[in-house]
C-alpha cells in the first residue's frame, strides 16, 4: 500500500494471506440475477408484478363464480322451527361432520374441537421449519407427500358426507332449500305482476275465521310453535300463516300437507289422530279472504 500523501502514487491492495482461497475460487459476491438467464429474476418489479397479475386472474375468477353461481344462504336460525337444520358455511362443513363421530363428540368435545384442529393447523404452520430439505420433488418427499394427500382425501370426504347427510335429511322432512324457495316465489310473483311480497302480504291482511274454535287448541300445542302465535307464520324461514290458506289449497290438499308434510311441513300422521288431521283441516279450508 502506498504511503505519503501523494495523489499521484499508485494504491496496491495486498489480501490477507491467512484466507486460503479455494480450488477454483469464488467471489465473495454473489453474481447478479442477470448471470443466469432463463433462470431468475429480479423480485421487484418483475417476480411481484407477475404473482400480482396471477392474484387479479384469480380474484377475477372468484367473482365470475360468486355472480354466476350465488351461494345457497339457507334459511335463518329460528328455534320456533322444529324441522330447522342447521348448517355451517361450506368451508366448515369437513368439521361439522368431524364433531357427529363419537370420538370427537359428548365427552370428547374439547379435543374434537380444540385438540385435533390445533395439531393440524399447527403442523401445517410448522411445516416449513421441520420439512427443510432441498428437494421439491413430490415424490421425493413421501412423509409430507402422503401426509398431503391423506388431508385433502379426508377433507374432501368429509365436506361430501355432511352435503348428503343434509340433502337427505331435507328429503326426509320434505323440505325445499331456501333459495330455491325464494326463486320460486319471485317467479310467482313476476308472473302474477307483483313484487316480491306481494302476496305475503295480502295473505297476512286476511282475517282468522273462527278463532275461538275449539281446535285452536290443538294448533296451539302442535302448530303454532312454528307458525307463530299470530297464525302469520315466518316468510323469511319459508314457513307460511294460516291466513288465507283455504283459498290457496283445498281441505284435501291440507289433508295430505298435514299427514304426510310438504317442503318445510314435516309429516305429523304420527303426532296427530285422523281425527285431530280431520279437525285441523276443517278449520283451516275455512281460512277464505272475505267476499267482496
Amino acid at each position: 500500500m502506498a504511503h505519503g500523501h501523494k495523489s499521484n502514487e499508485k494504491v496496491v491492495f495486498v489480501g490477507d494471506s491467512r484466507v486460503k482461497k479455494k480450488p477454483g475460487g469464488y467471489d465473495t459476491v454473489p453474481p447478479d440475477y442477470s448471470a443466469y438467464p432463463g433462470k431468475s429474476e429480479a423480485f421487484i418489479p418483475n417476480f411481484l408484478l407477475k404473482e400480482w397479475m396471477v392474484g387479479v386472474v384469480v380474484l377475477v375468477g372468484f367473482l365470475v363464480l360468486t355472480i354466476a353461481e350465488p351461494a345457497p344462504l339457507g334459511y335463518p336460525a329460528d328455534p320456533t322451527n322444529g324441522a330447522f337444520i342447521p348448517m355451517p358455511d361450506w368451508y366448515f362443513l369437513f368439521l361439522y361432520q368431524f364433531l357427529k363421530y363419537p370420538y370427537v363428540a359428548q365427552d370428547y368435545v374439547v379435543l374434537g374441537t380444540i385438540g385435533i384442529p390445533g395439531i393440524a393447523f399447527g403442523a401445517l404452520l410448522l411445516a416449513p421449519f421441520l420439512d427443510t430439505g432441498k428437494e421439491r420433488r413430490f415424490y421425493k418427499r413421501p412423509i409430507t407427500s402422503i401426509l398431503m394427500l391423506l388431508s385433502l382425501i379426508s377433507l374432501f370426504y368429509l365436506t361430501k358426507q355432511s352435503w348428503d347427510h343434509y340433502t337427505h335429511e331435507l328429503e326426509k322432512t320434505n323440505t325445499i332449500p331456501e333459495h330455491h324457495l325464494r326463486e320460486e316465489k319471485a317467479r310467482e310473483a313476476a308472473e302474477k305482476g307483483q313484487g316480491e311480497g306481494g302476496t305475503q302480504e295480502e295473505a297476512a291482511a286476511i282475517p282468522i275465521v273462527d278463532k275461538n274454535d275449539p281446535v285452536t287448541d290443538i294448533l296451539k300445542a302442535r302448530c303454532l310453535g312454528c307458525h307463530a302465535p299470530d297464525m302469520k307464520g315466518n316468510e323469511s324461514g319459508g314457513i307460511p300463516g294460516f291466513n288465507g290458506v283455504g283459498d290457496r289449497h283445498s281441505k284435501e290438499e291440507i289433508v295430505d300437507i298435514i299427514t304426510n308434510g310438504k317442503n318445510n311441513m314435516p309429516a305429523q300422521k304420527d303426532q296427530l289422530s285422523a281425527d285431530e288431521i280431520e279437525q285441523i283441516s276443517t278449520w283451516m279450508a275455512k281460512q277464505k279472504a272475505p267476499a267482496e
